[in-house]
């Protein structure tokens, strides 16, 4: 009933906003961070924690050490868009969807179509040189020698950008992020246990009809949903929007 009740909602809606969190990939075979089968859960490098790994700075201080679990752990270079990204692209294209909002760093809602993304973590798609500011997509970056990507034009280092611990959000990105949410009629939140801030207090700022929790396991803010859904989102979306 609750699916069915979620689908006449998208039906009656043309202003939607979707945030969502690593479960929307899961199901495009990246691993997420905090699940029982998680990055975080993997016995990974015994001398530091996932977040130390992926910490600002851990990338100066270790910086070999860095990109042997950066290339290994979150590039996922073959990763296709599930149902999740291909209907959510559908229901941007159907003039449903205002935006989408997401917390990963895979660049698949674009691939599935999706226009208007906002990656809050950026993304393994942008790499600059912190020297000359050389710009270098993904397949730029994997083509540089080395475990350390030096840049082509000056040797400097080439960062990825993505958004480590001890980083701060994009404050442009942070802010049409909230404008989106403030002002939409329906907030889907999926894929996401929202509990990595700031991202998680963005659902505060929601003032419409109808939030949506999809997820497999209970979040903290499930008391104050209209619907919960703790199932796959890929196939929730699929039915929803597919069908």
């Amino acid at each position: 009933m609750s699916i069915e009740k979620l689908s006449q909602i998208i039906d009656n809606s043309n202003n939607i906003v979707f945030f969502g969190g690593a479960g929307v990939s899961t199901e495009s075979n990246i691993p997420d961070f905090r699940s029982a089968t998680g990055l975080f859960n993997e016995n990974l490098n015994r001398n530091f924690t996932p977040e130390q790994l992926v910490s600002h700075s851990f990338f100066f201080k270790h910086t070999e050490e860095f990109f042997k679990f950066y290339k290994d752990k979150l590039i996922y270079k073959n990763a296709k868009p599930n149902n999740a990204h291909i209907s959510l692209a559908k229901l941007e294209e159907k003039g449903k969807l205002r935006g989408v909002i997401t917390q990963n760093i895979d660049g698949l809602h674009q691939m599935a179509g999706s226009k208007n993304v906002l990656e809050l973590h950026g993304s393994i798609h942008r790499n600059n040189c912190i020297s000359c500011g050389q710009f270098y997509d993904l397949c730029g970056l994997l083509s540089l020698e080395g475990i350390i990507p030096h840049c082509k034009e000056c040797d400097g280092l080439v960062k990825p950008d993505v958004v480590l611990y001890e980083e701060g959000l994009d404050e442009d990105i942070i802010n049409k992020s909230i404008d989106l949410i403030s002002n939409a009629e329906v907030l889907i939140i999926g894929g996401t246990s929202l509990m990595v801030y700031p991202a998680a207090g963005f659902i505060k700022y929601f003032k419409g009809k109808h939030l949506i929790l999809i997820n497999k396991s209970e979040t903290q803010y499930d008391n104050i949903a209209e619907i919960v859904i703790n199932e796959p989102i890929g196939r929730v979306l699929e039915y929803c929007v597919l069908k």
